[in-house]
């Protein structure tokens, strides 16, 4: 099982009773929802400042398939010829 750390934090009342209503809403105690909040919002956060370093040979690659004109795919385009499923 992973370590667990207790974190001590301070609220104001209004949104303790938001927080309660919501984790209650969700079927969640009160930690479950703080952490699933903070965890899903510190993810949103993380996710842009993800950064990727390629050679410049790779990088050139990555022009030029960008650059490239869409080719049509026929797999593609039988699929969303299909009628929507009911």
């Amino acid at each position: 099982m992973a370590t667990r750390d207790r974190i001590n934090i301070r609220v104001d009342s209004a949104d303790r009773e938001l927080f309660d209503r919501a984790a209650e809403a969700g079927d969640e105690n009160l930690t479950q929802f703080l952490i699933e909040s903070g965890r899903e919002r510190a993810e949103r956060l993380l996710a842009d400042r993800t950064s990727f370093k390629v050679s410049e040979e790779n990088w050139q690659e990555i022009v030029d398939a960008l650059d490239r004109p869409a080719e049509p795919k026929s797999e593609l385009i039988e699929l969303f010829s299909r009628p929507r499923p009911e």
